[in-house]
């Protein structure tokens, strides 16, 4: 490395984009960790648990090719003041009005999705700052914001008792005010950002086949990464009769170490090389989800196997964006919001399958079996890619980066 990390980029910018990033994450799950309370009153079946921890991860998916445009037209700190300004007044109008049905909790998770999409603009907004030989660290640290979800975990169930579950949403609006005005003050976009690109231009990229593999390659990262974070309390609940406050300490455990070792991941795909990173975290992935599937009789055996699912995921994470910029620097704006969608997707189906799957079958098998076939699948995708990858553009005569 040329340069030492600390002495390149924008450390305001970064910090300010991981604290946007955090606290973003944490409401966008923050149905998860009241599910238990929430259904308690609402009478919800499994699947209706399902669906609605599900439907703020997939807004928040489609939401990131919007947030995605808005980075490339009006720059990411504008269009992340939007995105916050949007979270709040959702969570406020929740507050005050209150949910009363099964529908309004979608409604809210619809809105909730802005959050979600914070993702397609704090990676830019940190990922310009830094030399390719950088991007790895930089965005596993912007990326850790993962952490957010583990937030949630800790003290939403434990609120939701002292104070009721729908005063939980007020209780957010505090921190997140926070986070906005650090936004405002620090975050600054970085001076040699690429000029806004057309329509036109948005579909060119999906054209390129590697645009697909790095959707797919996150949908089973992040989507296992925040599909579990969003169903681990309804799990913990229903497979071992822990306590909402319990099963909320248990997901905050897991989703913390899949959060904090995220620029792990990114840090050991700079020195390694991504593909090498990224194929060893799949395996290791597809093994524990795989004997997660058979439902460890023991609650401590059954932590264990999810936080070592967890840990490579959120490695995976970080490994698979030391890789997009460096094949798609110049549109790192639409390709975070493509590659971000993607992974939202990923989590919507793995979150959703496993409410169908206890509903249909008794058991969550099913669905984190398929889950763990498709990290398989990711395995395969990636060695039929490497060989091209670098002798192209990952190749030493055209960037200073490992891949």
């Amino acid at each position: 490395m040329q340069t030492s990390f600390w002495q390149a980029g924008h450390k305001p910018t970064l910090f300010s984009s991981f604290l946007y990033f955090d606290l973003s994450f944490m409401v966008w799950v923050l149905l998860g960790p009241l599910a238990v309370q929430i259904a308690t009153d609402l009478q919800l079946t499994p699947a209706q648990k399902g669906l609605m921890v599900a439907t703020p991860v997939l807004a928040g998916a489609l939401l990131r090719i919007v947030m995605g445009v808005l980075v490339d037209q009006i720059k990411p700190k504008k269009a992340g003041l939007i995105g916050q300004l949007i979270v709040i007044a959702a969570l406020l109008v929740a507050w005050l009005h209150g949910i009363h049905s099964y529908q309004h909790t979608l409604l809210l998770g619809v809105f909730l999705g802005f959050a979600g999409a914070a993702f397609a603009v704090a990676l830019p907004l940190a990922s310009r700052w830094y030399p390719p030989e950088h991007q790895g660290t930089a965005l596993g640290i912007a990326g850790a914001g993962n952490s957010g979800t583990a937030l949630a975990a800790l003290f939403a169930p434990g609120l939701a008792i002292a104070f009721g579950w729908n005063n939980v949403f007020g209780l957010a609006l505090i921190p997140l005010a926070f986070a906005l005005v650090v936004y405002m003050l620090f975050a600054k976009d970085a001076p040699d950002a690429p000029a806004a690109k057309s329509i036109s231009q948005y579909v060119a990229v999906l054209k390129d086949r590697d645009a697909w593999w790095f959707m797919f390659f996150y949908s089973v990262t992040f989507g296992g990464f925040v599909g579990m974070a969003s169903s681990l309390t309804i799990y913990f609940h229903d497979q071992y009769g822990l306590s909402p406050v319990h099963a909320g300490y248990f997901t905050a455990a897991c989703v913390f170490a899949g959060s904090l070792v995220r620029p792990l991941g990114g840090n050991l795909a700079d020195r390694i090389g991504g593909i090498r990173t990224l194929t060893a975290m799949y395996m290791i992935a597809a093994f524990f989800l795989f004997i997660l599937s058979f439902g460890p009789a023991q609650q401590v055996a059954g932590l264990a196997v999810v936080i070592a699912a967890m840990l490579a995921l959120g490695m995976g994470n970080g490994a698979v964006f030391q890789l997009v910029p460096q094949r798609f620097r110049k549109e790192i704006g639409v390709m975070t919001g493509l590659v971000g969608m993607a992974g939202g997707v990923g989590g919507f189906y793995l979150a959703s399958s496993l409410g169908y799957s206890k509903q249909v079958t008794g058991s969550y098998q099913i669905g984190l079996t398929v889950f763990a076939g498709l990290a398989i699948l990711a395995v395969i995708g990636l060695t039929s890619v490497k060989k091209r990858w670098r002798t192209t553009w990952g190749s030493a005569a055209v960037t200073s980066a490992k891949v």
